[in-house]
């Protein structure tokens, strides 16, 4: 078998290698073809685009272009989705929140009309189904005899002690409170009893 490389150990062979950098690392010029002196394979290559290249070339940018204002409506349309969608939540909750208020009174009465037994027959039925209603878009009534007392929901009316308790506790209901999920639209107003 032959071959062109000479026999022996890489111990044997002396060291070298060719220098292929364009740039001359001393001046930092750019330097003429390679280092071994062979002609730059890249000079004899025409570098000019041919027409089809060219319009090539232009209809790339063009889409670019269309992509990237794409994007951005698509993004643009984003944000006012969700912000159309923010809004139509917070004002369904200030409808909400309207339209309790204007019931207050009414629901009061009936809450006053239970507590003294005035209330039976259909208007039982009716306000029970008012609840119903009002359950399902998560109006709450809070606020009852045997409650801690929590300044936060309650608001109390009157106060008076006693050694019958060890932490205020709510005695009467003069109004029950109402809530939209965490959002409190009426504290109760009650009546407390603390420790002495």
């Amino acid at each position: 078998m032959t071959t062109d490389e000479p026999q022996g150990t890489p111990e044997d062979q002396p060291f070298s290698f060719t220098d292929k950098r364009k740039v001359d690392p001393e001046t930092g010029a750019a330097r003429e073809g390679s280092a071994a002196g062979e002609p730059d394979p890249l000079a004899g290559l025409d570098f000019e685009p041919s027409p089809e290249t060219a319009e090539l070339e232009k209809a790339k940018a063009e889409a670019a272009e269309h992509l990237d204002q794409l994007q951005r409506e698509r993004a643009s349309f984003t944000n006012y989705r969700n912000r159309a969608l923010r809004d139509q939540e917070a004002a369904r909750a200030r409808g909400l929140e309207d339209v309790l208020t204007a019931l207050l009174p009414v629901l009061d009465d009936v809450e006053r009309a239970k507590a003294h037994g005035d209330l039976a027959g259909p208007m039982a039925a009716i306000a029970e189904k008012l609840d119903a209603s009002l359950a399902k878009f998560g109006i709450e009534r809070f606020g009852a005899v045997g409650e801690v007392f929590d300044p936060t929901l309650h608001d109390a009316l009157m106060h008076r002690e006693t050694d019958t308790v060890i932490e205020p506790t709510i005695e009467l209901v003069i109004e029950p409170g109402y809530r939209i999920g965490e959002r409190v639209v009426r504290a109760a107003r009650v009546g407390v009893v603390g420790p002495q």
